[in-house]
């Protein structure tokens, strides 16, 4: 039926998996949930690849040169369901401690394969190299210091560069097909080398080159135990870096290797969640990624849940969705954001931010204290309405209307029928059924003038319907579906609009009646934020089983947060924060909380929080202002990649932070819009 329905030449999926163009090589489909096949990589008695489930890890955050402390940390995180551990050697002696962690976990029973992580010490990695099943190499400072220099180099001189780099790579490939030692090669958009920011800039293509760079070195030495990473704290560069990834492997001919996905620095509770889910999830819908990391500034052992509420999604996704016509064109250019070219409808659509819409239609909206969660407070004295920056465009009151007269900066959505019956038609505006708006069209009842919601879905775009609506300049769609694959079904009704040169704004409709409430925000920020990040969306409107005000609030924060982590609609300070490790050097999570205390209502503004120099400043990345660790108790400030102060002792350096923003006039005291 649906085939019927949509463009001829969009076939219905047959089981085939399509090639939409020969510009989109990085998903076997975009329609058809299949897991992108891999080569298979050894790492002790756990392999990884497309020939066995995606896998689960985390890293540890005890000093590595404390055997009891890591051990018992390492426990805990593989009975949490870590299947790999991986624990930072920042120096020699750590890589030597590593011997004696293994030997411990050993002797407790647990084989659990481990990783170390390098960074700038190429003689620790060859030392782990010969201790644990896997060792990590950050391309852009296993060779390099970084000192943020722009080089013109010459086609011979970048040549030299690339022979200089080998020459220190090589002892470490060699070490680790002596002893069958996987490597990964992880890409962070946050410390690419001097070398790749000078000839390819701060991009997703120059994070790809970086890890080329050394995985041609490695293919010349027929050495192929390898897994590759395009980390970023920003889900939009880290998304489309991997894509980017996957189709410079096929189109050079290179092994399909596995990947190891994750958002570096995500951060912390919700927001750590939503920002990690967007950019993992992402790619999971288009069967990428092969193990996951959630990198939250928690304790180790409760990243891994979060990790397997994500992969677990996809376990019976082929077996459980219902088929999606394929897409033999897609219009969307998946390496580079660019939003979709909409019309305006009132304040949806054309140049304005994706719109909020909250779901009061199982809530009597009687009293005004109901708005509070949605971000709208009534103040008897002086009589006046306050918003923060939080406060929803919009509510949807189904068949019920307020029962008092809404602020300036909400506007009410009811059901048709009950708009109907409204005397005042003009500040209110009515959602449609498909079918009562093409009624409605065809006998020429009348609607809203001036924005009126349809609620529609794949299966119901007929030509008839879509005709109508191209010409509507009143309409904004209410999407939805019912698919267990439902990202790439929403994707697909946008994309037969985009074909079709539809330009009516879309707002994603989603609603979760039975899930677990802790993978509600994985599940709608893979949703929702997978379509806004490449640019598909006007507005966002989340329902769930339990209607209540607690809810409520938690839907419209959730919403705004996906928009922000999707650097759709900026609402708020966003915190680039390590999940720390063993090299940290202050208490990360004690830390990112005083921070957030003194700083959250600093709309827009991006503050960097690093344990170590080896995160900071280059893994700050964007951030405005940096607090990074240099020594017990020593912190230095940054404003952008710049050191301002340094060795700031650790009780005085969030006071120091926040006269650095205020230096920069860019401090507001915190006031009753901004709780």
């Amino acid at each position: 039926m649906l085939d019927s329905l949509l463009s001829p030449s969009l076939p219905v999926v047959t089981g085939t998996p399509e090639r939409p163009d020969s510009a989109v090589l990085y998903t076997p489909s975009l329609t058809q949930y299949i897991r992108r096949r891999t080569s298979t990589v050894t790492i002790g008695d756990v392999p990884m690849g497309s020939d066995y489930p995606i896998r689960v890890q985390s890293m540890t955050t005890v000093d590595t040169m404390d055997t009891k402390g890591s051990v018992e940390q390492a426990i805990r995180m593989i009975e949490a369901g870590c299947e790999y551990v991986r624990i930072t050697a920042p120096s020699v002696k750590e890589a030597q401690n590593l011997e004696n962690i293994r030997k411990e976990l050993r002797v407790q029973g647990y084989t659990t394969p481990l990783v170390a992580d390098i960074h700038f010490t190429p003689n620790a990695a060859e030392l782990a190299a010969r201790i644990v099943e896997k060792v990590r190499i950050n391309p852009g400072n296993y060779a390099d210091r970084k000192r943020f220099e722009f080089i013109d180099y010459t086609d011979d001189a970048y040549a030299a560069e690339l022979e200089r780099i080998r020459a220190k790579f090589l002892p470490l490939i060699r070490i680790c097909k002596e002893y069958g030692t996987a490597m990964r090669i992880g890409t962070n958009h946050g410390s690419l080398s001097d070398r790749i920011l000078s000839r390819y800039g701060d991009t997703p293509v120059g994070m790809v080159e970086s890890a080329l760079e050394f995985l041609r070195i490695c293919e010349a030495e027929n050495y192929y135990n390898i897994t590759l990473s395009m980390k970023s704290s920003n889900p939009q560069v880290m998304v489309q870096a991997y894509r980017l990834l996957v189709q410079r492997l096929d189109e050079e001919g290179l092994k399909p290797y596995p990947l190891h996905l994750g958002v570096t620095e995500a951060g912390e509770a919700e927001d750590g969640r939503i920002k990690s889910a967007l950019g993992i999830g992402t790619l999971l819908e288009d069967g990428i990624g092969d193990t996951v990391r959630v990198s939250l500034t928690e304790e180790p052992e409760r990243e891994a849940p979060v990790a397997r509420a994500l992969i677990d999604r996809y376990t019976n996704r082929a077996a459980s969705s219902t088929p999606i016509p394929a897409i033999t064109k897609y219009p969307v250019n998946p390496f580079q954001y660019s939003r979709r070219i909409t019309h305006e409808v009132v304040n949806f659509g054309g140049q304005n931010v994706p719109r909020v819409i909250a779901d009061f239609s199982q809530i009597p909206v009687a009293d005004v204290n109901v708005l509070h969660p949605i971000g709208h407070f009534y103040l008897p004295e002086p009589d006046k309405w306050r918003m923060n920056d939080l406060g929803a465009d919009y509510i949807y009151t189904g068949s019920t209307p307020a029962q008092f007269m809404l602020p300036n900066g909400l506007k009410q959505i009811l059901n048709y029928a009950a708009w109907q019956t409204l005397s005042d038609q003009v500040n209110t505006f009515p959602v449609l059924t498909t079918e009562e708006y093409m009624s409605a069209r065809a006998g020429q009842v009348p609607v809203q003038a001036r924005l009126n919601f349809v609620r529609t879905s794949l299966a119901e775009l007929s030509d008839a319907f879509m005709n109508t609506v191209k010409n509507d300049t009143t309409v904004v769609l209410l999407v939805s579906t019912e698919n267990a694959h439902a990202m790439p079904e929403l994707r697909r009704l946008v994309v037969e609009l985009m074909n079709r040169d539809i330009t009516t704004p879309v707002v994603v409709l989603r609603n979760y009646p039975d899930i677990p409430e802790e993978d509600l925000p994985l599940y709608a920020s893979t949703d929702v934020g997978g379509l806004l990040i490449d640019g598909l969306g006007d507005g966002v409107m989340l329902s769930s089983a339990s209607p209540s005000v607690d809810e409520l609030k938690r839907l419209n924060s959730l919403s705004f947060g996906i928009l922000q982590a999707a650097r759709t609609r900026i609402t708020k300070t966003e915190y680039i924060s390590c999940p720390s490790c063993g090299r940290t050097l202050f208490d990360l999570q004690e830390t990112t909380a005083r921070i957030r205390q003194r700083t959250d209502h600093l709309k827009g503004v991006k503050i960097g929080i690093m344990g170590c120099i080896v995160n900071g400043p280059g893994e700050m990345a964007d951030a405005d202002y940096g607090y990074v660790g240099i020594g017990r108790d020593k912190i230095a400030l940054y404003r952008g990649q710049q050191v301002i102060k340094k060795s700031v002792p650790a009780d005085r350096a969030v006071d120091e932070l926040i006269e650095l923003i205020r230096e920069d006039s860019r401090w507001l005291e915190p006031s009753l819009e901004t709780v």
